[in-house]
């Protein structure tokens, strides 16, 4: 599979880089948040990146008010294994140079599944924020270098959390995992028994 750049022009339709944000605070402290040798770890929410400077300027700029929550995941990871979407654009700020498998919600079919094959890589430079819009399909990043990835995630508050009682009203409503968190699993991607199994294909390998 090619790996593209964030910063290659073919990359706008799925997001583009955050500037004006010094996210170097941030990044120290996500560089002391616990990192899986061989597994991988996400925390929606964590005081100290929501504590270190540059943090309120994702609420008070990048969301334009609304209060964000920021997290982390860490760890090594190497394939695709679900994609999920939002109802609004997320951060993704690299610690190390880092890869994400990413696709277009609008080629969700009508039964949503997916195919695998569309889904494309593009590495994120070490240090550089990254926004992914609404529309983008996206799951845990992958390894761009041997150690693995730290990556920092920025979304608005409430996001990811659980749910306490799914509804069941649209159709849609079969791939919703958590709070504000649709998803489309692989069969072989090891995720929770009652996740959708719709990604059609190979589970697309780094």
């Amino acid at each position: 599979m090619q790996i593209k750049s964030v910063l290659d022009s073919s990359f706008k339709k799925y997001g583009k880089v955050v500037k004006g944000i010094d996210c170097s605070k941030m990044l120290e402290a996500l560089s002391k948040k616990p990192m899986p040798a061989d597994s991988v770890v996400y925390v929606p929410g964590d005081a100290d990146l929501e504590a270190a400077a540059g943090a309120i300027d994702f609420s008070k700029s990048f969301f334009g008010g609304l209060e964000a929550q920021i997290g982390y995941c860490n760890g090594n990871n190497k394939l695709l294994n679900a994609v999920e979407y939002h109802r609004c654009s997320e951060v993704n700020i690299a610690l190390y140079d880092t890869i994400l498998l990413i696709g277009d919600q609008r080629d969700i079919e009508d039964d949503f599944t997916y195919d695998t094959s569309k889904i494309e890589a593009y590495k994120i430079p070490a240090g550089t924020a990254v926004e992914l819009y609404a529309t983008t399909l996206h799951y845990a990043p992958c390894n761009g270098e041997p150690q693995g990835f730290r990556v920092i995630v920025v979304l608005p508050k409430g996001t990811n959390y659980d749910i306490k009682d799914y509804p069941d009203k649209t159709p849609e409503d079969r791939l919703l995992m958590a709070q504000n968190k649709w998803l489309i699993a692989h069969k072989d991607g090891g995720q929770d028994p009652r996740a959708f199994i719709g990604l059609k294909g190979e589970n697309v390998s780094i």
